[in-house]
């Protein structure tokens, strides 16, 4: 079995001391430009991965990254931030990080398990989901200087941190303008109610993108039963539609479901996050790439070294999806 490369297999590879590579991996400012850019292309030629546990030892930091573990909700559209954490683990090992997960029923103790992963050296860095106007967890990780980058944006005017989201109004635009242009000017929405940031993003990527202002905009709970009622009903009634854009998938599987029973199986409709099972089925959606948005969490939350860094002001990336059509 052909073993991993080490330190001095990178110095040998540079020209340069043991001392010189581990200065360009801890402390690169030492370094010069010419020799750290040395450094670096070895390091990557050579595949090399700075032992975790060894660089804490020097550093005084545990090279972990912890994140919250959302309680599991079932449902069609949670394969997305499974997806999410897949990634940011195996991206930060690439850049010698490790992902500690951790659970809590709620944001109180939530809060309380990562202060004890911060206190005892356990963590350097978090990585936080489902943000909102007024978390307090941003506002606790942000007073104590803790690295730490949201996945989501938090909807408010308390933007004062760093976050990477998807560009959900980007998605149902594209989404639109593909079915005004394949079915036809009567392209109806189903969303969830008004008031979360999330859906209410969704919806102005399809109402930007009509003709008019004018619309037919349905409401379902994301559920794909509750989707598939509200669907029937409206199909039932008559009312003309060439064409359905939804806010998740769950919400799109209930409305084809709707939709074959009652004669329409040809009716296109458009899902978001790109599971699986609308794969399955068939449905076009709106793919939220969670893979690019793990790695950009991980441009905002770690510096050019590698090592975590407490907040200087608040960066922001907005991930542009793909529209995958069936």
């Amino acid at each position: 079995m052909e073993r991993a490369p080490r330190l001095q297999d990178v110095a040998a590879a540079a020209g340069v001391s043991r001392q010189t590579v581990s200065n360009v991996i801890n402390s690169p400012g030492l370094v010069r430009e010419d020799t750290r850019e040395r450094v670096s292309r070895a390091i990557a030629d050579l595949g090399y991965r700075p032992h975790a546990a060894a660089r804490s030892l020097r550093t005084r930091r545990s090279s972990t990254i912890a994140m919250h573990l959302d309680p599991y909700a079932g449902g069609i559209s949670g394969v997305v931030l499974d997806r999410f954490v897949h990634a940011l683990t195996d991206l930060a090992g690439e850049r010698g990080m490790r992902v500690l997960l951790y659970t809590g029923r709620d944001h109180d103790e939530e809060i309380a398990r990562l202060a004890e992963l911060l206190d005892g050296g356990e963590a350097d860095a978090t990585v936080i989901t489902g943000t909102f106007h007024g978390d307090p967890r941003t506002r606790w990780l942000a007073a104590r200087r803790t690295p730490f980058v949201a996945f989501g944006r938090p909807w408010g005017e308390d933007d004062h941190h760093s976050w990477v989201d998807v560009d959900g109004a980007a998605g149902t635009r594209k989404a639109t303008a593909w079915a005004l242009d394949a079915a036809g000017p009567r392209v109806a929405f189903l969303g969830w109610p008004a008031g979360s940031g999330t859906g209410d993003d969704r919806e102005l990527g399809w109402r930007s993108a009509l003709p008019s202002q004018a619309g037919l905009r349905l409401v379902s709970e994301e559920s794909v039963g509750d989707a598939r009622a509200v669907v029937a009903d409206v199909l039932a009634s008559g009312a003309a539609i060439d064409a359905l854009v939804c806010a998740s998938d769950s919400l799109a599987i209930g409305a084809h479901l709707a939709a074959v029973a009652a004669g329409r199986a040809d009716l296109p409709i458009v899902g978001f996050d790109n599971t699986p099972a609308a794969e399955a089925i068939g449905l076009s959606s709106v793919e939220q790439l969670p893979e690019q948005v793990a790695s950009a969490a991980l441009d905002l939350l770690l510096d050019p070294s590698g090592s975590a860094t407490a907040p200087d002001g608040a960066r922001h990336v907005l991930v542009e999806p793909q529209l995958v059509l069936r």
